[in-house]
């Protein structure tokens, strides 16, 4: 699809996963051991065809960029019209940082405008699921929309988190509230709502007069869900597209991962025997940067003591991983990490390179890139310890342990 231009943002700060979040921006968040968030939207558009993509960045952008560089780069050929461009802030028309969704469209439409696509799709960096984009720009180009919006159905609860959006009988949207308090209902379905996934496609003439005209409205707030869109349904042909799933599944799988608890349960969900998200599935596959290092190796400490045999149970084991004489369990364990002797993970997330000392546990907890957990320690059995030491602790009693955090010295002040 020649004529399509896809638009990812993903310069969001993601304060709520911090401090996973510290030096990285959330869209290169590692998620399920081997890939990152970002991974789930370029796949999506490799999937849907689309060979020119902008990836708007704006904070802590480094470890995306080195990302897109080793892994994405390679399925694009630039002599071919083909591209994935990482874009971060250049200031050219406003000398402030990105100040909402639109307006980090509209810094960047001189980018666009040389391109000179037919259609624009704007997607978001930070969620989990399988979609054909492709689909969705034939359903704006059906119904000669002006903007297609993508949603999903949500329950009330979860509708207070979401642009909300009221259809009529044909999919034109006639209502937006977004986030509200309390959500309007799907008329005949009091138990579910339309929430916009953050996903849009706009004719792209269309789009940029209206991310002009967003750009001089005194007030506005430069966004597409709280300006763009409330200001066009009623003059403009605006149509939900609902969601699609590709992963096959009896459940439509879609994720915000933006808070710890929440990034945690998604992981904790592709260990399950019949995960609700598919990375199995060769007909979708979910791609990413695949480094040259071993396969995992499972090892005992000692012959013939069954307490000592490196095992795993329930869990994913990444490449260059060994597990020697530990005992893994319901866990995810990232590239290179190395489980040592008579030690204990459970129900945990290591991300690459994690060392766990020998008799050592750790319990319900996410461990950034490169920390060594010295031998004899117990994390995440003592809240109130884990606390004094420092760790930041989720709501729902998840310990999170960053990177370079001086993780021995943590646990000597918490002794105290």
């Amino acid at each position: 699809m020649k004529n399509i231009l896809a638009v990812i943002l993903a310069g969001g700060k993601g304060t709520r996963l911090e401090p996973l979040t510290r030096d990285r921006a959330k869209p290169a968040v590692p998620f399920g051991g081997l890939y990152r968030i970002i991974d789930f939207t370029l796949s999506n558009c490799i999937n849907s065809s689309f060979r020119k993509i902008l990836l708007l960045t704006q904070y802590k952008a480094m470890s995306l960029d080195r990302h897109i560089n080793l892994g994405w780069r390679h399925y694009f050929n630039r002599e071919m019209g083909e591209f994935i461009d990482v874009v971060p802030p250049q200031q050219r028309i406003d000398e402030q940082w990105y100040q909402g969704t639109a307006d980090a469209v509209y810094q960047n439409i001189y980018v666009l405008e040389k391109e000179r696509p037919e259609y624009v799709v704007i997607l978001a960096g930070d969620h989990i699921y399988k979609m054909n984009y492709e689909s969705m720009v034939q359903y704006h180009q059906e119904t000669k929309a002006d903007l297609t919006v993508g949603v999903l159905r949500v329950t009330p609860q979860e509708g207070t988190q979401f642009g909300i959006v009221q259809v009529d009988t044909e999919n034109r949207i006639i209502g937006f509230q977004e986030k509200p308090a309390n959500p309007r209902t799907i008329p005949g379905d009091d138990a579910h709502c339309l929430g916009s996934m953050g996903i849009y496609v706009f004719t792209a003439r269309f789009l940029f007069e209206q991310l002009c005209r967003d750009a001089t409205k005194t007030g506005s707030r430069h966004d597409f869900g709280r300006d763009i869109i409330p200001a066009i349904i009623d003059t403009h042909k605006v149509v939900a597209f609902p969601f699609r799933d590709e992963n096959r599944k009896s459940d439509a799988y879609w994720r915000d991962v933006g808070t710890l608890d929440a990034y945690y349960e998604a992981n904790m969900d592709l260990i399950s025997v019949d995960p609700l998200l598919n990375l199995y599935d060769d007909t979708w596959p979910i791609r990413t940067f695949q480094a040259n290092i071993p396969p995992p190796k499972f090892v005992f400490g000692s012959r013939g003591e069954q307490d000592r045999c490196g095992r795993a149970i329930d869990s994913v084991v990444c490449q260059g991983t060994i597990i020697s004489g530990g005992l893994v369990e319901r866990s995810i364990v990232g590239p290179l990490c190395r489980v040592n002797s008579y030690s204990h993970v459970a129900d945990s997330i290591l991300f690459e390179g994690v060392d766990i000392g020998r008799h050592s546990r750790v319990k319900r907890c996410i461990i950034d890139k490169g920390v060594k957990v010295p031998a004899g320690v117990e994390i995440g059995y003592d809240l109130e310890l884990d606390r004094r030491r420092g760790f930041t602790i989720s709501d729902n009693g998840i310990v999170v342990i960053a990177k370079d955090d001086g993780l021995e010295h943590m646990l000597q002040q918490g002794r105290g």
